[in-house]
Formats: structure tokens, C-alpha cells, sequence
């Protein structure tokens, strides 16, 4: 289907955001915040708070607050530039949940079915699942289709949710005769921990959903706290490897290394030939003397906004007021074409 819409031809721009449920940690920073800083100069950038898809499971209304602030600071923290990048609530602007409905008309039952995510997040009991759990990938796909986003950074486990948004695209094209008006995004996946793991666990993502805190390094956490989970963190009892194929089966031995490597912007291979043959004695506390120079500035500043939320919230209200200026008249202009009366 999608081979048939003509290419788009618009600006090129970048959008992401990150879900306003629960503390940000090290898999947010590495796999999410760091990569947007990189990508900020390359295009308009659009960052924002997705307290939309937060409220798909229950949110207490204070908390989810706060959340959208902190996550805030944390993108200012990270290194976000709010004059370069337009930083933004979700719900703040109004064109997300408009588009959304009309995209939910576009999208196809069956297209949702094979969203693997939310059979994880529903398990067996899907029943008592709200219907924003369900649909909540239409969602996403109004907030990069609303900015006619050409790229979107994401996880590999939000690719499958990309590839709908193509599809929705490609027949709101088709469907409407109005060939190229959405682009087809693309996703962007680089770095070497796109997916960062569990501290206890390598073969489980790190989350801040996990009942141990020990699983992951918050965003929050002073330099103490970091280094002694750093040195806590499961391993197996052999030395690292002399070659990065050596950690094909050490899936705890592999998050480290790539989050040494993405601390430090090298490869895996540059780290291994780094410390290749040593064991976690020695390693261990080289990663956790990196994570703390790398973390603790991003720890200071979020602090210091959070202490300060009316700056906070002045970066929130331009960066909606700068979304809607983009947003609104794309929605305007697929209401034109949907045929609603104007």
C-alpha cells in the first residue's frame, strides 16, 4: 500500500516525546533525551509530553502534574534547547485528540490486532483494558502525521507502531485522493543503547514500571546512588570478551558495555578493545565513575528547574502556542478534505 503514495514533499521535521507516567532513569536518557539533543540542529524539532497516552491507564491527576514538569526539566536537562526546540504538553494542544478521532476512522481493526504492545500491557485480563490502551497507537500516529514529521527517533520496540502510522498515512492519501499531503515517517534507531536493560536483568528492558529500584539508574538519583547500583548490577562471572561477539550470550555483560559505550559516544567494539579481557571488578568501576561525571550535571539542573516550576511552565506555553501554530492548520486542512462543514 504504501509503495503507491507518491513521495512527500514538504519540510523536513523531526518529532518525539516521551510519556508522562513514572521517573525517568538511564534507558530514557540514553535510548530518548541524548539522542533528541543530537538531532536538534538537523531539522525543526518537536518534543513533547505525552500525557495523552499516560492517562490510557490510571493517572493520579497531581502526580500526572508533576510528571509532565519533571519530564520537562528533563529535556532541558539533557540539553533540549527550548528557543531551537518547540518543547510542549500533548494535550495542551487541541489538534492531537481532533486528528486522532478522524485517524481512528482511517485505521483498520485489523491493524491494531497485531499490536504486539498492547497484548503485553492488557495480558490476559485485555477486557479491563481502557480503549485508549487499544487504540492508543492511532494516537501517536496523529501526533507525527499533525506536524508532517519526516522522522521520528524511537525504540525497537515502537518500530511496529511506526510502520502503522505509514500505513494510515498511505490511505488517508489514497482514501482522500490527495497524493503526498502526509509523509511517510521514517523511523530513526542509532547509537549503541537504543534499548538499555534491566540492572538485574539483561534480557528485560530497564523501566520504571519494575518494582525494584535497584533495576535502574533514575534520572534522579545523586552520584552515590548510581555508582553503588552500577556496582550492584548482575554479571556473570567471566571476564569480558576480546571480541564484541563474545556477548552474544551475556545479555548483562552486553547492556553494560553499551551503556559505556553510549556514556562515553564510542562503540562497543571501541569499548571492548578497551577492556576487553578484564573482568567486572575492574570495569564496573570505570562505568560507574562515567555514569556519575556524565549524569550528575543532567541531575543538578533538573533539580534546579524543578524547583522552579513557573519556569517550567513558561517553556510549556511557548512551545504549545508554537506547536499549535503548526498544528492547527493541518487539522484545519484535513477537515477540508474529509468534507466537514466549514
Amino acid at each position: 500500500m504504501t509503495d503507491a503514495t507518491p513521495e512527500y514533499a514538504g519540510p523536513r521535521r523531526i518529532l518525539s516525546g516521551i510519556q508522562a507516567s513514572g521517573a525517568l532513569h538511564l534507558g530514557n536518557y540514553l535510548g530518548a533525551l541524548k539522542r533528541f539533543v543530537a538531532l536538534q540542529d538537523a531539522a525543526p524539532t518537536f518534543v513533547f509530553v505525552a500525557d495523552l497516552h499516560a492517562i490510557t491507564v490510571w493517572q493520579d491527576p497531581a502526580v500526572l502534574t508533576a510528571q509532565t514538569r519533571e519530564i520537562a526539566a528533563a529535556y532541558i536537562a539533557s540539553g533540549l534547547d527550548p528557543a531551537r526546540s518547540t518543547i510542549f504538553p500533548q494535550s495542551a494542544v487541541r489538534a492531537h485528540s481532533e486528528l486522532a478521532w478522524i485517524l481512528n476512522c482511517v485505521a483498520r481493526l485489523g491493524w491494531l490486532d497485531r499490536m504486539t504492545q498492547f497484548k503485553e500491557k492488557s495480558g490476559k485480563h485485555k477486557e479491563r483494558a481502557s480503549v485508549g490502551l487499544y487504540t492508543y497507537p492511532v494516537l501517536q500516529a496523529a501526533d507525527i502525521l499533525l506536524y508532517k514529521a519526516t522522522e521520528v527517533p524511537v525504540g525497537e520496540d515502537q518500530k511496529q507502531h511506526l510502520e502503522l502510522t505509514r500505513d494510515i498515512a498511505a490511505k488517508f492519501n489514497t482514501d482522500f485522493g490527495v497524493p503526498g499531503f502526509f509523509p511517510l515517517p521514517e523511523p530513526v534507531i542509532q547509537g549503541p543503547a537504543t534499548r538499555v536493560m534491566s540492572l538485574r536483568d539483561g534480557s528485560a528492558k530497564m523501566s520504571k514500571s519494575d518494582p525494584s529500584d535497584q533495576s535502574r539508574i533514575n534520572l534522579t538519583d545523586d552520584a552515590d546512588t548510581i555508582a553503588a547500583k552500577i556496582r550492584k548490577a548482575t554479571t556473570d562471572p567471566e571476564p569480558l570478551p576480546e571480541t564484541v561477539d563474545g556477548l552474544a550470550d551475556r545479555p548483562e555483560a552486553r547492556n553494560l558495555v553499551a551503556i559505556y559505550a553510549a556514556l562515553s559516544d564510542q562503540t562497543r567494539e571501541q569499548v571492548i578493545a578497551q577492556f576487553g579481557g578484564q573482568g567486572f571488578g575492574a570495569f564496573k568501576p570505570a562505568l560507574a565513575d562515567l555514569a556519575v561525571a556524565a549524569m550528575a550535571p543532567v541531575t543538578a539542573e533538573m533539580r534546579r528547574l524543578m524547583d522552579d516550576p513557573a519556569e517550567i511552565d513558561r517553556v510549556l506555553r511557548d512551545g504549545a502556542e508554537r506547536a499549535a501554530a503548526i498544528a492547527d492548520p493541518v487539522v484545519d486542512e484535513v477537515k477540508r478534505i474529509v468534507g466537514f462543514w466549514r
